[in-house]
């Protein structure tokens, strides 16, 4: 059988690349240094000494609603309770202990691409590419399939910092392997676009998700407005009426922008226009909007 190597650390000591499976107190013990600040942590507390503890009774959870199945069983609260872990694990910035926690559910056979995500997610918000790669590999070695949403984790980080030729190249692996482009491909697609200076670009996405009859998500939209704002393409960013969020967005978007380029009279008919169809801003545009106006009379 395989060895899978789960230390995104390839420099470790062979005795910390494989470390042993996780046992009912060692999870307990990790769960222990996590400084949670949830908002019940004795509930959290309780709910995994009940599932791991080898001497707990069984308790009855009572009913639950969807998306839970008909008839849970006990390695189903197990999935869940492994999966809350590794969320809470990553959220804390402990990768390498969520990835412990993965080598235990492959033992159990219970792994699937959803359980990466968290981690996924975090590694590549830090822009930490080369271990989110290898956390891909290993998701590949242990049998569980990359998804879309694994792919556009990494896609959205490459297209942040304006790295298209990567970001090309996660797109390729999306249709090598069949899986589809979803709304979060494309919102980080025009996202690369619009960061690039190709606003154009990113209009041209826009039609064509339009055009499949996709929706569109508000960042998508607020991407295309941030890099008309940055080519100075006013208008175009200044368009609404169809829908009283997206406006909000837009205008305020459009304010700040005007308010940080010292243009203050501009960004005055947007704030009145914006009081005029009935939209919020926030507490920043709505002292600069009430100042100007005492300033007016």
């Amino acid at each position: 059988m395989r060895t899978i190597n789960f230390s995104l650390n390839p420099r470790l000591s062979p005795q910390h690349q494989n470390p042993t499976f996780l046992r009912p107190c060692s999870v307990m013990s990790i769960l222990r240094k996590l400084n949670t600040k949830s908002l019940n942590p004795q509930f959290i507390s309780s709910f995994f000494f009940t599932r791991f503890s080898s001497s707990a009774q069984y308790v009855d959870p009572g009913p639950f609603d969807d998306p839970f199945p008909d008839e849970p069983t006990s390695s189903y609260y197990d999935h869940q309770a492994f999966d809350l872990l590794i969320a809470r694990l990553c959220k804390i910035e402990r990768i390498e202990y969520s990835l412990r926690v993965v080598q235990t559910m492959m033992e159990k056979r219970e792994l699937n691409a959803a359980t990466f995500h968290p981690i996924l997610n975090s590694l590549a918000k830090k822009k930490k590419m080369e271990e989110a790669w290898r956390v891909v590999d290993i998701m590949r070695v242990a049998g569980v399939k990359p998804d879309v949403t694994a792919y556009n984790y990494l896609l959205t980080a490459y297209c942040s910092e304006s790295k298209l030729r990567e970001a090309s190249a996660v797109v390729k692996k999306i249709e090598e392997e069949g899986l589809g482009a979803d709304l979060r491909t494309y919102d980080a697609l025009i996202l690369g676009a619009c960061r690039v200076g190709k606003v154009e670009g990113g209009l041209v996405l826009l039609r064509s998700m339009m055009d499949a009859g996709k929706s569109v998500m508000y960042s998508t939209h607020t991407h295309l407005i941030n890099g008309m704002l940055s080519i100075r393409y006013y208008d175009g960013a200044a368009c609404g009426g169809r829908d009283a969020m997206l406006d909000q967005e837009s205008f305020g978007v459009l304010a700040n922008k005007l308010v940080s380029l010292g243009r203050e009279v501009e960004a005055m008919v947007v704030l009145s226009e914006m009081k005029k169809r009935g939209l919020s801003f926030g507490k920043k545009l709505n002292d600069f909007y009430e100042l100007h106006l005492k300033n007016i009379s």
